[in-house]
């Protein structure tokens, strides 16, 4: 039976229907309730049988990823990817502290520590987040779990490892839990290992390996009427390689802590939250795949608070109304290196005591109309304000007196806002429709990058496109005004099921960059690179989605059979050249056959991607040619033990990634073969296994 409270409740048995149904609906998650739901359907699930990077968690909710590090790929959604895209990790909003983003939110969490995820693309309620144009990935590893005595005791606890042969990869991951009915006391933690991976051709792909470490201890006590939680993290990354970027992470570490509190009254709940989080960041040079002498580093600090009071109307309709502050405090800073001319005497000041605040307040009604309507109405307003010290270049330079002559400081008031409904046509279709507008200020290395030098600009970007790029104070604040609507049939018996999805994006004063001027460190033209300046232009992004699932056979010999399939196109172009957007990925499909008998569940999963043909000339985009994955898995499970075999990549197959940038580790090893794509990972046997007790 369909929740009318939330419309998504009926496709918890199909995950790819959450992908479409998640632009337009609420939330679109996998939670430890959908996965009770989904065992029922014949789609068991183990969530720590996951490790490493939660990449592949995210990925079947729609989400692609620009390549970056092992563990630090950014996300993209609709078209739109880094800070365009909202990313929640325990419901905070942690900023990126590097001028390449190497540790994006995503970075800190491993998939084995999570607990439940969404992802709202495009149009997404105004309590869901600010400061975002692409939508909302929300991932979250607090659960408090109790028992039922009133005597603290063992709980539970599991031991998860898994091996690839591609990269020699090794991840291990554990957790354990400790409760009563009042307490509960939960670790989790995780480490992986990898070298660099090679290609389809068998070909190393040269400073892709990296090691990482995640652990976080929690603790949360109850009464029948209010729950505090309080989680401390610390991540430890001693390398990380970037094959798309001319340095690499010699150093991650961080530490951090929320704490949340829930209070239930007759009508209401009150939630409050508070976060601190403290990274300090390396990059430089760590292996002969990609060398170099020039260290660089961040300190970055990030403080937030959220006050959220939902009001029960009726017996069909709340309001919530809420406070949020977010406060980022940056130092960046590359030291002088002794015995050098150009990069000394002095440290280089890139962003001096840099401040990003933002104070937030909304208000969000939410009501089911009736039997067939169902409608979500938000407002947001937002003050963003940036500033930053007086910096100071290796040298005697004019880049920086010209700076430190400028006014710095930054105020920009955001308002977003949203409409969605949502329309049961039928006991078997329904019609969601949605409006938004919404809002990204500047980061504070948009602004703040001043360096004009070949070698300062090249350090920032994180696009992994080998150009470099100059910071603009003056840039004004991206507004997208997206609308979307997805249509939604299901048969009688649920034997299938069918979403199509289109949406469009008007983006006034999107943050592109133009050209400044062209560098070659070489006499090939091919070596040719651009430096160009962040500025604001007007930009159209828009796409189709198109999700289906069908019950192919269910017998007691031969199990369930069930086919997935989606498709999906995006386009993006500036308004005023028509030129493409950077890193949009071309048309792309996938179908899924999958069986499950007794304990065994197996899939055969087919991906095709088109050529991408629609690039970016200002960033030398590469064009890269049409390719086809075939990937194998099996999974046993019983009662305390599962075990998976995966073969990804099965033909192994050679492919460039469309969202890969260039490869500058090759490049640097080899010049005269200009700058390449980054290739993809060939054939993989990985081996998994998760014991619980």
């Amino acid at each position: 039976m369909t929740d009318k409270k939330n419309p998504l409740t009926s496709y918890l048995v199909s995950p790819l229907a959450l992908v479409i149904s998640g632009v337009l609906s609420p939330v679109a998650f996998a939670d430890d309730a959908s996965i009770e739901v989904i065992e029922v359907h014949g789609q068991a699930q183990n969530k720590h049988l996951s490790l490493g990077s939660s990449e592949w968690l995210l990925t079947d909710l729609g989400v692609d990823f620009s390549a970056a590090g092992g563990m630090a790929n950014l996300p993209v959604l609709n078209g739109l990817m880094g800070d365009r895209v909202a990313v929640l990790v325990d419901g905070a909003q942690i900023n990126a502290a590097c001028a390449n983003q190497m540790n994006p939110p995503l970075s800190y969490i491993s998939a084995n520590q999570i607990s439940s995820y969404k992802v709202i693309a495009g149009i997404s309620p105004v309590s869901a987040g600010g400061d975002n144009i692409a939508g909302v990935i929300a991932v979250n590893s607090i659960s408090p779990q109790y028992s039922e005595s009133k005597q603290l005791g063992w709980h539970s606890g599991y031991v998860s490892a898994q091996y690839n042969t591609l990269d020699s990869g090794k991840k291990v991951g554990a957790g354990m839990r400790i409760a009563s009915d009042v307490f509960s006391f939960n670790y989790q933690g995780a480490f992986s290992d990898a070298n660099s991976y090679e290609d389809g051709n068998g070909d190393l792909v040269l400073d892709t390996l990296y090691r990482a470490q995640n652990h976080s201890l929690s603790a949360a006590m109850r009464d029948d009427k209010q729950e505090l939680v309080v989680k401390l993290s610390h991540q430890k990354i001693p390398y990380q390689g970037f094959a798309n970027q001319y340095m690499d992470m010699t150093d991650n570490t961080s530490y951090g802590a929320v704490a949340q509190y829930k209070r239930a009254f007759t009508n209401s709940e009150l939630e409050a939250q508070l976060n601190w989080h403290s990274v300090k960041h390396e990059m430089g040079f760590f292996s002969a795949e990609k060398t170099g002498k020039m260290p660089m580093k961040t300190d970055a600090e990030d403080i937030s608070t959220q006050l959220k009071w939902r009001l029960a109307l009726d017996n069909n309709s709340q309001l919530l109304l809420a406070q949020e502050y977010h406060y980022m405090n940056i130092d960046d800073w590359w030291p002088a290196v002794e015995g050098s001319m150009m990069m000394g005497p002095n440290d280089y000041n890139n962003i001096n005591n840099g401040r990003r605040q933002r104070i937030a307040l909304l208000a969000e009604y939410e009501s089911q109309l009736n039997t067939r309507w169902w409608l979500n109405a938000g407002i947001r307003f937002e003050n963003v304000m940036t500033n930053t010290d007086d910096v100071q270049a290796y040298n005697a330079g004019m880049a920086a007196k010209e700076f430190n002559g400028q006014n710095k400081k930054q105020t920009d008031n955001l308002v977003d806002a949203n409409v969605l409904i949502n329309y049961q046509l039928s006991n078997n279709d329904e019609l969601q429709i949605g409006l938004a507008r919404k809002n990204r200020a500047p980061n504070l290395y948009e602004r703040y990058s001043w360096g004009v030098g070949n070698m300062a600009t090249t350090m920032i970007g994180w696009y992994g496109d080998g150009n470099g790029y100059i910071g603009n104070i003056n840039l004004k604040p991206e507004t997208a005004h997206t609308l979307s609507s997805t249509y939604t049939r299901m048969a009688k018996d649920d034997s299938w099921r069918i979403s199509a999805n289109a949406w469009v994006s008007d983006v006034n004063d999107y943050i592109d960059a133009n050209i400044v001027r062209s560098f070659n460190r070489t006499a090939l033209a091919a070596n040719t690179r651009n430096v160009l300046m962040f500025n604001n232009l007007d930009a159209t992004l828009y796409g189709v989605k198109l999700d289906a699932v069908l019950a192919l056979h269910e017998s007691k010999q031969y199990g369930s059979w069930s086919l997935k399939a989606n498709i999906s196109n995006t386009r993006g172009k500036r308004d005023d050249t028509n030129q493409p957007l950077y890193q949009i990925k071309p048309l792309q499909t996938q179908f899924a056959i999958n069986q499950q008998v007794g304990r065994f569940e197996n899939a055969l999963t087919w991906q095709w991607v088109d050529s991408k043909t629609r690039v970016d000339s200002n960033r030398l985009e590469n064009q890269t040619e049409q390719y086809h994955l075939l990937n194998l898995s099996s999974k046993a499970s019983w009662d305390a033990l599962t075990v998976s075999v995966d073969i990804t990549n099965l033909l192994d197959e050679y492919y460039e990634l469309p969202l890969g940038g260039v490869s500058i580790a090759e490049f640097k090893q080899d010049m005269s073969q200009g700058f390449n794509q980054l290739a993809g990972q060939g054939r993989s046997i990985n081996l998994a296994m998760s014991y619980a007790f």
